[in-house]
């Protein structure tokens, strides 16, 4: 079982589409949190120590993740995505920006 964690910055949008999207797929546990302060999901550093992979949205992401949670990212996979915040939750055009992306790294065909 491979433990996927999709961060952002509001867990509103991207990272909670992206957790409903992959927790479908047979052999994938998700999770998603956020980074701001006033996120849905405060992003942990339970959710950082439980995830095998974690996928950022953006750099900045990238970077607050990097300085936040520094200790905590050791032998973690972090991988940033490049998708804007322009979609709405579960949004058709979000889903497959996000299978183009990921499926890949998982080694997994759609």
């Amino acid at each position: 079982m491979k433990k996927l964690l999709f961060i952002c910055s509001q867990n509103k949008l991207r990272s909670p589409t992206a957790e409903a999207v992959f927790s479908e797929y047979e052999g994938l546990e998700t999770d998603s949190a956020g980074l701001d302060r006033y996120a849905e999901v405060p992003l942990s550093t339970e959710a950082i120590a439980w995830a095998d992979m974690i996928f950022v949205m953006e750099k900045s992401h990238k970077n607050k993740l990097s300085k936040n949670f520094q200790p905590f990212l050791k032998d973690k996979k972090i991988i940033c995505l490049d998708i804007p915040d322009e979609y709405e939750y579960m949004e058709p055009a979000l889903i497959e920006l996000l299978k183009q992306k990921v499926l890949p790294i998982l080694k997994i065909k759609k």
